[in-house]
């Protein structure tokens, strides 16, 4: 009896200490569950729950994953995830019918309704500079068709006019009065003086320039391939020009 009694304890033991190793699986997959839903968003959910299987748990130390990993969604699964992105115009009906106006009377009048809104919102930022005397001489040039831009010559600053060495010089931007490498100088109208100016500076003078060069083609009727759309689209895409080169957007030659 004695020898029956130890052998149902031992085998009671048995079962008890079997019983509370499944329990300790069992809470490790509990909590090995929780941290996936914890770290999947509830509108992509683990394709391990989509399946309503469970997660393989290992016992011992493990290197942690990415979650990305833990989820069961490789690179190419995030690509396809992507949202597919277009570009797309839309015309604003107002500066629609505000060109169109301009178009069939086209005038250089910068009080027109055309030319006065553009003048507000992209010319005069993209020409505002900390010099603004010599700003406001430039956009007279530029309205008149009378500024010149060109690279700056090999020759040594010695060499150089004194006037045009009082108007910034290769290492000074007279427009903005900082210290940057100056490609290129401009002259306004019949003046003798040479102001140069650094490569950020010259791209919203140029930006300005293309603006006006389109609309005075267009106002002497040489814009003969295009119709009253394309001018239009033609027209905004000088203006994003504009706008960003007022925002510090600019290319350099090289």
């Amino acid at each position: 009896m004695v020898r029956e009694a130890n052998i149902k304890q031992a085998t009671a033991e048995k079962q008890l200490k079997e019983a509370q190793g499944k329990i300790d699986v069992l809470q490790a997959e509990v909590a090995a569950l929780k941290t996936l839903v914890l770290s999947t968003s509830p509108t992509s959910p683990t394709k391990s729950l989509e399946s309503g299987g469970k997660t393989p748990f290992k016992k011992g130390h493990t290197r942690n994953k990415s979650t990305s990993s833990a989820m069961g969604i490789n690179n190419q699964d995030l690509t396809m995830m992507q949202p597919i992105v277009k570009d797309c115009k839309e015309a604003d009906l107002a500066l629609y019918n505000e060109f169109r106006s301009w178009k069939d009377d086209p005038t250089m009048d910068r009080t027109c309704p055309f030319l006065d809104k553009i003048y507000q919102e992209d010319i005069l930022p993209c020409l505002t500079f900390s010099k603004s005397e010599l700003a406001s001489a430039v956009l007279e040039a530029v309205e008149n068709n009378t500024l010149s831009i060109e690279p700056v010559g090999l020759q040594p600053v010695r060499f150089v006019k004194a006037s045009a060495v009082e108007c910034g010089g290769p290492k000074k931007c007279a427009l903005s009065g900082q210290s940057k490498t100056c490609k290129h100088r401009i002259k306004l109208g019949d003046s003798s003086n040479y102001y140069y100016v650094s490569p950020f500076c010259r791209y919203r003078i140029t930006s300005v320039c293309n603006f006006f060069t389109y609309i005075r083609y267009i106002q002497q009727g040489l814009v003969k391939q295009q119709d009253v759309d394309q001018m239009f689209w033609e027209v905004m895409q000088l203006r994003k020009e504009m706008s960003l080169a007022k925002l510090g957007y600019f290319k350099e030659e090289l």
